[in-house]
């Protein structure tokens, strides 16, 4: 057993352990804190796949800001952190969806993987590279022009910006529902 290939099956617990603390913790706040540790694993996966900048772009944007928005809005909205028993009379529905879902999900996928020759993948050696390409020394700065330039990326910039100050100001009026909704504009502004 490699040190690489033990790395890879702690992070892999790590994210799979978080997201299944997630969808099965009955705390809205402690299953934010598992979205965080499982978007961790995956900033590691990226970091291990020799991707250390997707790594870095998935701790800042997802868990320093996403997670954390998420937290803010939980921890804003009242009565909000304790669910009430996920086991209701429409819990065997959606059991059994899942599993028609998840059938006609394989019955879908396995022929098409097969037609694109998906046996030939497991044993070929151009999926990995021993070593990898040179990183051009002004992709940084690229990316960075790129996302404020205005024939590039940067009116989803600042739609996503719009999006999460909507969010919270949507929060905010949660906290206070008895305020009109200008005035809680104007207290944000």
């Amino acid at each position: 057993m490699t040190v690489e290939l033990l790395v890879f099956l702690i992070l892999s617990a790590l994210t799979l352990g978080g997201g299944m603390l997630v969808v099965t913790t009955r705390n809205l706040f402690h299953a934010g804190l598992y979205l965080m540790i499982s978007l961790f694993g995956v900033a590691g996966l990226f970091v291990l796949l020799t991707a250390p900048f997707l790594g870095v772009v998935q701790v800042i944007v997802y868990i320093g800001a996403i997670a954390i928005l998420i937290m803010l809005a939980i921890m804003l909205s009242p009565n909000i952190t304790n669910l009430p028993n996920p086991f209701t009379a429409q819990w065997p529905v959606g059991a059994a969806l899942a599993v028609i879902f998840f059938v006609m999900l394989i019955t879908v996928v396995t022929p098409v993987m097969n037609e694109l020759g998906a046996d030939d993948w497991v044993n070929s050696d151009q999926l990995t590279v021993d070593t990898a390409g040179d990183v051009p020394a002004d992709g940084i700065a690229t990316l960075g022009e790129e996302l404020v330039d205005p024939h590039k990326y940067m009116l989803p910039f600042e739609v996503a910006s719009v999006l999460l100050m909507a969010a919270m100001i949507g929060a905010v009026l949660l906290v206070h529902p008895g305020k009109q909704a200008e005035d809680v504009i104007e207290d944000v502004a």
